[in-house]
């Protein structure tokens, strides 16, 4: 379990092709890692295989390559890190389980002041779920929903985001990881579960 407050971005020391996926390399300034700890990388939770000073690897499978853009990544590109929310940790974002709902694109970048806002286009098959004020969580950034349009959602990124996650670095059209808030999963289930009774 995540909360998607990010802890820092990470660059990509190396990629490799493994049998049945590949392995990421990255660095990071985290201590006390341990093997089988789980991070979110840019919102997918990835375990930790290895790791040493100022480096962890993780591994990326079929599944996780076909349901994120990990896989398109190279040397140099930047990712979100967080660990996971220890049981007495303080929860300042929302649940973020790292499990990626799909991927999305960004479709405006504007700064407003010392503020910026993000558009982000909609995939049809989670729009019943993005609502206005509601939660999602983008590349593992947890984030209030300002608007939600027929096609696209907006997101207010103070500078502190701004400053420690990638979106920095995105650009028009980019993709973009979505989890949304596992709440309207839950609500759903238990509304059919209902409705069919």
């Amino acid at each position: 379990m995540f909360t998607g407050i990010v802890e820092e971005a990470g660059e990509i020391h190396q990629m490799t092709r493994d049998e049945g996926g590949r392995r990421l390399r990255i660095g990071t300034s985290f201590e006390k890692l341990h093997q089988g700890q789980s991070i979110s990388v840019s919102g997918a939770c990835l375990t930790v295989e290895r790791f040493d000073q100022g480096w962890f690897e993780v591994f990326l499978s079929q599944e996780t390559l076909d349901r994120t853009y990990l896989g398109g990544l190279g040397t140099g590109d930047t990712v979100n890190l967080e660990r996971a929310l220890p049981a007495d940790g303080r929860f300042d974002g929302h649940f973020v389980q790292g499990h990626v709902d799909g991927t999305a694109a960004v479709t405006e970048i504007t700064q407003i002041g010392d503020d910026w806002q993000f558009g982000f286009s909609l995939p049809d098959d989670l729009a019943r779920y993005v609502v206005g004020k509601g939660s999602i969580a983008v590349d593992g950034i947890s984030l209030t929903i300002a608007d939600r349009g027929e096609e696209e959602f907006t997101v207010a990124i103070v500078p502190e985001t701004y400053d420690v996650t990638t979106l920095s670095e995105k650009s028009l059209g980019d993709p973009v990881h979505v989890e949304i808030d596992v709440v309207a999963k839950y609500a759903e289930q238990l509304l059919d579960g209902y409705a069919g009774s």
